[in-house]
C-alpha cells in the first residue's frame, strides 16, 4: 500500500492509497485545499475546521450536483434510445408499405408489358 503526503490548509496529511493511486489522491487533495483557500479569500480566518468543513460541503454539494445531472443525462439518453426504437420501427413500416406499392406497380407495369405483346401480337397477324 502506498503513501501520499498532502498539504490541506497548511497542513500535511499522509494518507494510504492503493499502489499507483499515488497521482490521483494528491490531486484530490490538491482540489481540497483549493476550495479551502477560496473559502478563505471569501470568509476571512474562520478557523481551520470550519473551512475544513465547509469545503467539504461544497465539493459534496458539486457531487451531488453532478450526480444529479448524470441521472438526468442518463434518463435523457433512455428517451431518446426509445425514440430512435419508435423511429426504426416506424421507417421499417414505412418501408414495408413502399415495398407493396412498388411490387404492386411492377404488376401494373408487367399486366400492361402483357397486354402491348398481345396488341402487337394481334395487329402483326
Amino acid at each position: 500500500m502506498a503513501q501520499v503526503s498532502v498539504e490541506i490548509n497548511g497542513r500535511n496529511y499522509r494518507m494510504a492509497c492503493d499502489d499507483g493511486e499515488e497521482e490521483h489522491v494528491a490531486d484530490l487533495g490538491a482540489r481540497l485545499d483549493a476550495c479551502v483557500d477560496d473559502l478563505r479569500a471569501s470568509f476571512g480566518e474562520i478557523g481551520d475546521q470550519r473551512l475544513t468543513v465547509m469545503a467539504a460541503m461544497m465539493m459534496t454539494d458539486q457531487l451531488a450536483e453532478a450526480e444529479r445531472k448524470l441521472e438526468e443525462f442518463g434518463s435523457e439518453i433512455e428517451r431518446l434510445q426509445q425514440s430512435d426504437q419508435t423511429s426504426t420501427a416506424h421507417i421499417e413500416q414505412q418501408e414495408q408499405k413502399l415495398v407493396l406499392k412498388v411490387e404492386e406497380a411492377a404488376e401494373r407495369i408487367e399486366a400492361l408489358a402483357k397486354g402491348l405483346n398481345q396488341l402487337s401480337h394481334e395487329e402483326q397477324s
